[in-house]
């Protein structure tokens, strides 16, 4: 610990007061920042269909647990997660619902899917793509 934080920690131990952090050195000043120049707004892209995606759209991978509803498919997510007293990584799963409009995954199969509006209570993915489709049984 610092001189200067030991100094504040017994200061504040014998008056109950937090003592106050020194000022900053103030920002620099607005005309010494150089402007930034606004983009121009994009156009939309004639012929763009639903189906296209924008270019960094947040997706996520994840492997088909259940494909038994209509329309519907279940994607495990796995990901690991930092215990934070021992370090060790845990993996975590997270069962979300997608949309497969055409049926085209079935369980086992790696998958692409991306957020979107909310179609029932717990479903507002849906699937972009099948990466790699699972071994036929």
């Amino acid at each position: 610990m610092s001189p200067t934080k030991a100094k504040a920690k017994a200061k504040t131990k014998r008056t109950g007061v937090k003592a106050q952090a020194a000022p900053r050195a103030a920002a620099p000043a607005a005309a010494e920042v150089p402007a930034v120049e606004a983009a121009p707004p994009r156009a939309a892209a004639a012929g763009a269909t639903a189906t296209t995606e924008a270019k960094g759209a947040r997706t996520l991978t994840g492997r088909v647990v259940s494909h038994k509803m209509q329309k519907t498919i279940a994607v495990e997510i796995e990901r690991l997660v930092r215990h934070p007293t021992y370090g060790k990584y845990i993996r975590r799963t997270t069962k979300l619902l997608a949309h497969d409009e055409a049926g085209a995954s079935r369980e086992g199969d790696l998958v692409i899917i991306t957020p979107c509006r909310p179609l029932s209570r717990r479903k507002s993915w849906r699937l972009l793509e099948v990466v790699q489709k699972a071994a036929a049984r």
